[in-house]
């Protein structure tokens, strides 16, 4: 990854081995996991229902799930319907719940670049007042961030430079 820091003359090169954004790519970036984190995000904690809801493959999905039961996104609940044998539900830790804003932004990318000409096939509400939600970038002094434009990438503590 590399990136400009204002307080260098030339662009710093910082080495692939501790980037975030390769870290979270290496667990999510993959359509069967977005797609697992979908049905999570709508309440769908079952196999059998995440399995209709996704359209994966069996194998498939009992992998992904696995890998985030593994990486902490997903916890193991066990349940058992009467006569019927002990299973698992699938519901989102605090790790998970914090990629609820990745999930939203994916969305209103998509709505905006690839949605059908109706429009979007979902809308999210705020549950109080019923309001479209909607994502902001905002720096720690409250101001919002409408653009890559202007934002500045800086050497942080964890850098590491190539060379």
């Amino acid at each position: 990854m590399s990136a400009y820091d204002a307080s260098m003359s030339e662009p710093a090169l910082f080495r692939v081995e501790n980037c975030s954004i390769e870290r979270t790519l290496a667990i999510l970036g993959e359509k069967w996991t977005l797609l697992v984190l979908k049905e999570a995000f709508n309440g769908v904690r079952r196999f059998a229902d995440m399995q209709a809801g996704t359209g994966a493959p069996r194998q498939v999905l009992s992998s992904r799930l696995a890998r985030l039961v593994d990486e902490g996104v997903l916890r193991k609940v066990p349940y058992r319907e009467p006569g019927s044998r002990r299973r698992d539900e699938y519901r989102l830790t605090q790790k998970g719940l914090d990629l609820y804003p990745i999930m939203v932004s994916l969305m209103h990318w998509g709505d905006r670049h690839m949605a059908d000409p109706e429009g979007p096939p979902v809308v999210l509400t705020h549950r109080d007042c019923g309001s479209p939600v909607e994502l902001h970038l905002r720096c720690t002094d409250g101001h919002e961030v409408p653009s890559p434009r202007e934002v500045t990438p800086h050497a942080g503590p964890g850098a590491r430079l190539a060379g």
